[in-house]
Order: structure tokens, then sequence, then C-alpha cells
């Protein structure tokens, strides 16, 4: 059973802080590669600030990058830029988009408090592996600061969208907040507060026999709400069901909702040099079909006609081509022990083909990066190659809902960055509290 409830939230004060785009972020994952000093330029109550903080060469125990986004919760509280909901409230999110050549989507979803629940009950499942790394720092942050800040991508089926319906009729009429964070500007951010006893109830009793969620994004930090509920369960062992640290603050989107979209990540491979780029063309001929191509444009076309049945793969190196697997007995022999569903995504076939058998990078060395890039953009990776910075690129289509339906079903996670889906669930929007007196 997958039991929501609203919660009392701490959101940005709209009275003191006029502009709530200038203290939104991504999330913690996303903040990399100079996006951290962007945010930290636009406002000193960035959002940021707390959940991907600096460390300083001063850090010791009592005073570090955790301890002080702790102390930017509290100062902020206590100044007024926060502000505790009065009452229990649900968060309608709406993400309004588009994308080269395509109509505009709205993506429909709402934030709640999820009771959580460990994987074998098969309330929520995971579609991707992780790593020990993030959720050490995560749990060290929610340790520390007792509040969930960002937020557990979730996805329910409905294939009705019977919620999206009841939160459409809620917020006709009420006026929204318009957020557009700084990264995905293109994206308009739409958020409302619902506190209507009635229309929650009704949100709750469609959740209520829902089973087969899967976290679209944030496995790293649903892990952590498990090692963190735990832990806290160990410490207060009279504590209620309803005490806060048994659930987790999430946002969720119907599986239905047409404005669901994942987008591929392409793999840049560079500083290799076991084999050369037409090495590894003529050995993926004993397990593909290569067809040279003239142009992006045709490699695009060429990707468009893969099914399930039929994955193919774009190589560029200078010249493009697209490969086209000749048969599944390949991925069979490799990983017998895995289901058909995980032997056909694109993401297996790739790893396990050709940059694991064919270009003999260990499976520790792809965790590593080592050789390897992750891209959403294209023309970065066409450049870098153009411009001799790396060596050749895998060009990938985005995997599909269906794919990932069928491995959660059957138990299994797929390969890391498997997945994109576009836009991200900013951080900044509310934060929930789960210290040990915090009752939902």
């Amino acid at each position: 059973m997958a039991y929501i409830s609203p919660f009392r939230g701490i959101r940005y004060n709209p009275a003191v802080i006029e502009d709530i785009s200038k203290v939104v972020s991504q999330p913690y994952d996303r903040i990399r590669y100079g996006l951290q000093d962007k945010y930290y330029a636009q406002s000193d109550y960035t959002i940021a600030k707390i959940i991907k903080g600096k460390s300083l060469d001063s850090d010791s125990q009592e005073d570090n990058v955790y301890t002080r986004s702790r102390g930017y919760i509290d100062a902020w509280l206590d100044q007024g830029v926060m502000i505790r909901e009065d009452q229990p409230a649900l968060y309608v999110l709406q993400q309004k988009f588009s994308l080269p050549g395509s109509d505009i989507y709205t993506r429909k979803g709402f934030i709640a408090a999820f009771e959580i629940s460990t994987f074998d009950e098969g309330v929520v499942l995971p579609h991707e592996r992780t790593l020990s790394g993030p959720k050490i720092d995560r749990l060290k942050l929610t340790r520390a600061a007792e509040t969930y800040f960002g937020q557990i991508f979730m996805l329910y089926p409905d294939e009705k969208n019977n919620i999206n319906a009841i939160l459409d009729n809620a917020i006709a009429g009420m006026k929204p907040l318009v957020i557009r964070d700084l990264y995905e500007s293109d994206v308009e951010q739409r958020f409302w507060v619902i506190t209507d006893s009635k229309t929650i109830d009704k949100v709750r009793a469609e959740m209520a026999p829902k089973r087969n969620l899967i976290i679209a994004d944030g496995h790293h930090r649903y892990e952590t709400a498990i090692n963190f509920r735990d832990s806290m369960r160990s410490l207060h062992p009279d504590a209620p069901g309803k005490a806060a640290f048994n659930y987790r603050m999430v946002t969720l989107v119907s599986t239905s909702d047409p404005g669901l979209v994942i987008l591929p990540t392409h793999r840049l491979i560079h500083s290799y040099s076991k084999l050369s780029s037409k090495q590894v063309i003529e050995k993926a001929k004993a397990y593909f079909k290569v067809i040279p191509l003239s142009d992006q444009s045709a490699l695009k076309l060429a990707l468009m006609e893969a099914t399930t049945e039929s994955p193919r793969i774009g190589f560029y190196d200078g010249s493009y081509a697209v490969l086209i697997l000749k048969s599944p007995e390949a991925m069979a022999e490799i990983a017998p022990d895995r289901d058909l569903a995980w032997r056909m995504l694109d993401v297996s076939i790739l790893h396990e083909l050709l940059i694991q058998r064919i270009m003999g990078l260990s499976k520790e060395s792809v965790e590593r990066k080592e050789n390897i890039d992750y891209l959403r953009d294209l023309k970065d990776g066409y450049n870098r190659i153009d411009n001799g910075n790396a060596n050749f690129m895998f060009v990938l289509n985005p995997t599909r809902m269906g794919q990932v339906q069928k491995c959660t079903s059957v138990g299994e996670k797929m390969p890391q960055k498997s997945t994109d889906f576009y836009p991200k669930i900013i951080s900044g929007l509310v934060a929930m509290p789960v210290g040990p007196k915090e009752v939902i």
C-alpha cells in the first residue's frame, strides 16, 4: 500500500524573498562544473548552500559543511527568510517545457510525505544501481539538519490520470508561484499549496492501493532515507508510527502523464588507447551490422528506426555509423542470469558488448569514469571529438518508459545513466522536517 500524507513544509517566505527563482537549484548531484558558484552569486539564501555546501580548510567535527547547513536552516527560519506551513499541505508542481522540434509539454506532479517501505515490500521499486559515496554524504546531511531538502522523483501507475484531474480541479482559479531555475531556465515551474482536506483525502484514497511505484530519480536519497529511518527507530524506539522520520518527501508523477519525457544519455570516450576507433568498429562487426552514414541527420533518422527487438547504437569518430544488434543471443551468452528485458536495453548492450567486451574496459573503471563522460548534449561530444579532445562517442536512443517498467517489474536494476527524466525536480520549493519530535 502506498501511504502518503500532507505535511507542514518549510518554504521560502515570498514577503522576504521576492524572486524565488534566485534561491532554488538543481538537485545536489547536478550542482557541479561551476554551477555551485553561480547559485551562490545569485543569493545569500540559495538552497545550494544547504544541499551542496562548500568545504573549508578549517572544517572540524564541530564546524563543517553539514553543521553549517543546519545553521542556515535555523537562522533563516529565525530571520523569517523561511516560514513553516501553518497546516499540513500537499504541494502541486507543474513543469512546462519544450524540446527541440517538439510541442510544449506540461509534466504534472505533486509533493507529499511518502511512508518509507523497503524494496522487498513491493510498494516502491528501484530501477538503477547506486553507489555508496553519495549515500554517506546525504546521510550526514540528513542527520545534521534533520530535514529533507531535495526531492525524490517517483512514478506511480494511474492509467486514467485520476489524481491529476483531482488536483487540476483543486488549483483551478488559484494563482501559482512561477519559478525558473538558473540551470534549466527554459522550464517554467508552477507551484501551488493545497490545504483543502477534501482534496487531500481524495488523493490519499487514490494512492493507497497502488504498488510498484518506480523511483525515476533520487535512488541514493531514497536508500539514505531508509538508513536514516532505521537509525532513528533504534534511537527512538517509543516514537509513534506517524513520526516524520518514517516518511520521505517525494514528488509523485503518473506513468501515464503526457508530459513524462526521458532523454538519452550519450557516452563520450576519451583518453582511451587500447584500440583505435577503426579497430573498435571492426571488432563490433562480430555482434553488430555496421552501416556507415553521411551526417548527423542520417544518424538521427537511422536511430529512429530502432525497436525493442532490434536495438541500434550510433557511433561518431569524425565519421558516422549506426550499429544494429544482429541477434539477442550474444547478450544471452554474456548475461544468462539477467532477464531479457535487461539484456535488450541499449545501455546494457553498449556496456556489456562494446565497452567491456570489445574495448576491454572493466566495470570498475567505468564506474570511476576513467575513460567515459556521460552527455545529454550531443553538440558538446561532437565538438570535443572534432577538436581532438576525445576519441569517439556512442549515441543512444532514450530508454522507453515501458522498458523501465518491465525491468522494475522483474526486479532488474538498470545500469547507471540509463534514464534521464527531463526536467529535473528542483530543490528549494519546500522542505520537510524529520527531527525526533516531528509527527506527520
